[in-house]
């Protein structure tokens, strides 16, 4: 891969220019290293209709045929993992080996489950005694699906919808992060060399408030499916009130993980390490509110900072780094304000930015890069701003409680439920806390072992909507019901 990328749209099946060109930096030096875009209502309305024109014929090509092109995505892709995790890394800031071991062996699983799960929907029927009637459902895809997938797991995000809407049937137009549009950039490459026929997939890159706002209100297209934040999806209803579409939006979490005083810490510590700091901690599922049963909690904090501070921050390229730089200069600013406002409301920061030092060039950090230390916070209380408020990077809290009751409320007390982790070797207690936490998911005794099988999504804040095998094929699709009388 060149040092400098300059992306384009992907319309009908074709590259093509854009007038206006927005900088993208790569995390690690604070650098531009690619030109995306800066799409609006024309590039909007092109992909819309290419993928309008493209609709009836991907629709009614018979279902073993997408489903064998999809295979042939996967395949594709994933011969050319290696480029597509370092391209990951420098835009996104990840280490290059998560990306290997993560993003885009997932991207390729997502293309490769869908394109085998459609082909095990079934439909219902029933009969009727009186008056002799048969029913039956029949499933069609929807039309243009409008995708706006996030920058945090792009490639990955961005092909967990893309698999089911284009197996169900239906064209597409993806909108993907400004921040991290290179991949997608990439991927579109991967999608004519398979076989998928112009217009079907359309890439339209740019920001939010002009390419995504324009996607989002086009009334050519019924359906949108949006990962990102809270705030944006707000905007996304109130644009789409009156147009009656269907909507799927996977948004923020502030996630608790319970950890009781049965716990295996052997295996519960790593496992909450990595799920307070993968990717930087720029993962929507990740724990950032650690509870931990009084009788452990000082033991538990003393082995949790020792594996947090041996974690190596720095060059993503390098095979030994841990965690790389956050995805922007702002978002890294609205990652340590966080962390100044705790300490100046009396929090104690036991590791990680502002207390660990030795943040320069001769430590693996890029002295314009944009990084911050995994970071412990502790002696917080549960109305503070860092317990209740999404910070999406890596820091954590870490606070005792002394009862099931107590802990399950505390956990609860925030506007987020997308998921939750429960450490206990008490089964009972186990299923007990799991069905009274408000979250979609409840992780016990591990965390982010996903079954595309299951329903994935979250609950209050944290979005409206399932995806999983059978439920992103329910939301992709139309059900009809064909009653006919035989009698």
């Amino acid at each position: 891969m060149t040092e400098f990328v300059q992306v384009k749209n992907f319309i009908n099946g074709e590259f093509t220019d854009c007038v206006g060109m927005l900088d993208s930096f790569n995390p690690a030096t604070g650098e531009i290293w690619a030109k995306i875009p800066d799409s609006g209502q024309n590039e909007v309305d092109a992909a819309v209709n290419a993928a309008t024109h493209a609709f009836p014929r991907w629709s009614q090509t018979p279902q073993a045929k997408r489903s064998a092109i999809l295979q042939k995505v996967a395949d594709i892709l994933e011969s050319r993992l290696d480029e597509f995790a370092v391209a990951e890394s420098r835009d996104q800031g990840k280490p290059v080996s998560l990306a290997k071991r993560m993003d885009i062996p997932r991207a390729v699983h997502n293309m490769r489950f869908f394109a085998t799960s459609c082909l095990n929907h079934q439909e219902k029927a029933n009969y009727m005694d009186i008056p002799g009637a048969l029913n039956y459902t029949t499933r069609l895809p929807v039309g243009v699906a409008g995708l706006i997938s996030p920058w945090n797991l792009p490639l990955y995000l961005l092909t967990f919808k893309l698999g089911p809407a284009l197996a169900s049937g239906n064209t597409v137009v993806c909108k993907p992060s400004e921040m991290t549009s290179v991949t997608a950039w990439m991927f579109c490459e991967v999608l004519s060399e398979a076989g998928v026929p112009p217009g079907v997939v359309n890439m339209v890159f740019g920001t939010g408030p002009k390419a995504g706002d324009a996607l989002v209100r086009h009334p050519s297209v019924p359906l949108i499916s949006f990962t990102g934040g809270t705030a944006t999806a707000s905007v996304i209803r109130a644009a789409t009130a009156t147009q009656c579409k269907k909507l799927s939006l996977e948004l923020g979490g502030k996630n608790p993980g319970i950890i009781f005083e049965d716990a295996d810490l052997e295996k519960c510590i790593p496992t909450t390490i990595r799920s307070s700091f993968v990717n930087q901690g720029e993962v929507c599922l990740c724990i950032s509110r650690v509870f931990v049963q009084r009788s452990i909690y000082d033991r538990f904090l003393e082995k949790f900072i020792a594996e947090a501070r041996a974690i190596k921050v720095g060059d993503p390229s390098a095979p030994d780094t841990g965690m790389g730089a956050l995805v922007s200069k702002e978002h890294a600013a609205k990652v340590i304000g966080y962390i100044k406002r705790a300490a100046e409301g009396g929090a104690t920061i036991q590791c990680g930015h502002g207390v660990d030092k030795g943040v320069d060039g001769s430590n693996g950090f890029h002295p314009k890069g944009y990084f911050v230390r995994p970071t412990i916070i502790t002696n917080v209380k549960d109305n503070d701003a860092i317990m209740q408020e999404e910070v999406f990077g890596p820091v954590v809290c870490v606070v005792p409680f002394d009862n099931e009751e107590e802990v399950v409320r505390r956990a609860n007390g925030v506007q987020y439920g997308l998921c939750a982790t429960v450490w206990t070797s008490d089964a009972s207690r186990l299923h007990r806390v799991a069905r009274k936490l408000e979250a979609g998911t409840v992780w016990a005794n591990c965390w982010l072992l996903r079954d595309l099988h299951m329903p994935f999504g979250g609950c209050k804040s944290s979005g409206v909507g399932r995806d999983g095998a059978v439920d992103s094929t329910e939301f992709y699709t139309e059900v009809k019901t064909v009653c006919v009388q035989i009698e």
